[in-house]
């Protein structure tokens, strides 16, 4: 029986060894494959049931261990879509099932990938190199709240982002307290000629709520005040336009207010700088005047927030555009030069746009860069985690699935973090796969030669009868 048991032995020895060779096969031949996960073999002995003293070694058999949870080494490829996960997690996706375009009906089941090779198909579907298509949720682009709670395939088109009109101006600048006029320059006076501004509801000022500076004035204007800068706006449609501020000091304020002020100050905007006639009006004064502390501080309007009068300017209309100092943005201090300078001047609208270009954060999301100079999240990819990242299922093209075993996928990123612009690389380690293989190699071949041993000893068997 020892002779024969030895062949049996033998024999399991040698399977077992062509199934870790095969893995080593298929380790090697993936070592360039994109996310894939190599696949270890452990062996087990199987001992045959005897008395304590007549136990044998016993045959072998051979499994597979799974790698799923060794990260490979993670390389750029320059393709914003191309996404690794440098951490635990894996990415959902989904297969094709029917159709085709947008038509493309999915199987509708939650698959996961480490292989991040995604990139736009000719309908904006995120699609890997082994044709699963990724999964995420759609962040809404006004609320930036994410829609629904279950991952969807997701679908990237180049729709025009609407345009936003403007509604508020962030202006920061110094004011100098005694502005240079062309008046002051030719030794007069530093403030606003009074007689180049028509008040409100005077005829010809045909604004009831705002004074006006007609055309007939706009040379007096123009001397007596000094340019506050420009910002090119956007109504509902997003057509831009200019506009352009003046600032004219009114006076040197109230030391005996409370508080005292050292300054006032009148905003314009340009109208129609052409203008000729007493009955066109050229620049539109803002509802309230500006007034200045001890110390440079805007002490009126007490919100920092001054008003815009609603108005068309070279064909547009502007309408409820609120100029936001932030309370401290605009002060008056003395300044040599005598002109206003003029920090930071910035709007919230925006022309309509396309999608330029897509890139992933470090978070996950999805941003869209637009032609009008947006940025935007469009959506965050889903990514699970599994208390047992080995048990999960092995499939086609460096998928895999959910078992019992893996338990249910925690959806998430943890502490992990997506790279963009880069893909995991096999985990195979190539000299490691070869030192297997020659033990592979040894530990058959020594197997085999088991066989020949047992052999020898059964020709010497029958030939004791001969």
């Amino acid at each position: 029986m020892g002779v024969f048991s030895a062949l049996t032995t033998a024999v399991s020895g040698m399977t077992a060894q062509s199934y870790a060779l095969e893995n080593i096969s298929g380790n090697i031949a993936n070592s360039r494959t994109a996310g894939y996960k190599r696949v270890d073999t452990s062996f087990a002995d199987l001992v045959p049931d005897a008395a304590l003293n007549r136990q044998v070694a016993g045959s072998v058999q051979a499994f597979s261990r799974a790698t799923n949870s060794i990260q490979g080494d993670l390389n750029p490829t320059k393709i914003d879509t191309n996404i690794a996960i440098n951490g635990d997690g894996f990415f959902v996706v989904d297969q094709r099932a029917s159709g085709v375009g947008a038509n493309t009906q999915f199987a509708n089941s939650n698959l996961y990938t480490r292989r991040g090779d995604f990139d736009f198909d000719a309908n904006g579907y995120l699609v890997n190199g082994a044709g699963y298509y990724l999964k995420g949720l759609k962040i809404d682009q006004v609320t930036g709240q994410l829609v629904g709670t279950q991952p969807d395939v997701l679908r990237i088109t180049k729709d025009q982002f609407p345009a936003k009109a403007t509604t508020s101006i962030e202006y920061r600048a110094n004011i100098p307290a005694v502005p240079a006029t062309t008046q002051k320059t030719q030794g007069g006076s530093e403030f606003l000629n009074p007689a180049s501004v028509t008040a409100a509801g005077t005829s010809p000022n045909p604004y009831a709520g705002n004074a006006a500076v007609m055309g007939n004035n706009i040379t007096s204007f123009l001397a007596t005040s000094i340019p506050g800068g420009s910002v090119t706006v956007y109504d509902a449609l997003g057509k831009a336009t200019s506009v352009e501020m003046r600032w004219g000091k009114i006076d040197n304020g109230d030391s005996t207010a409370t508080p005292p002020t050292t300054g006032t100050w009148g905003l314009f905007v340009a109208q129609d700088t052409s203008a000729t006639g007493a009955s066109q009006v050229a620049y539109v004064q803002t509802g309230q005047n500006v007034t200045f502390g001890t110390t440079g501080q805007m002490v009126s309007p007490a919100s920092g927030d001054i008003t815009l009068p609603t108005m068309t300017i070279n064909g547009t209309t502007i309408t409820g555009i609120n100029v936001s100092t932030g309370g401290n943005g605009v002060t008056q201090n003395g300044d040599v030069s005598g002109q206003i300078d003029a920090r930071s001047i910035r709007q919230d609208g925006y022309t309509a746009g396309t999608l330029d270009r897509v890139s992933v954060s470090a978070e996950g999301q999805v941003v869209g860069t637009f032609s009008n100079g947006q940025v935007v999240a469009l959506a965050q990819v889903s990514v699970a985690r599994f208390n047992a990242d080995n048990s999960l299922k092995r499939l086609d093209g460096g998928a895999f699935e959910e078992t019992i075993e893996s338990g249910p996928p925690i959806i998430g990123l943890g502490t992990s973090q997506m790279v963009g612009g880069s893909v995991e690389q096999s985990n195979t380690d190539i000299a490691d796969e070869f030192s297997k293989m020659i033990v592979t190699q040894q530990a058959y071949s020594a197997n085999t030669k088991v066989i020949t041993t047992a052999q020898e000893m059964l020709t010497s068997v029958f030939n004791i009868i001969r």
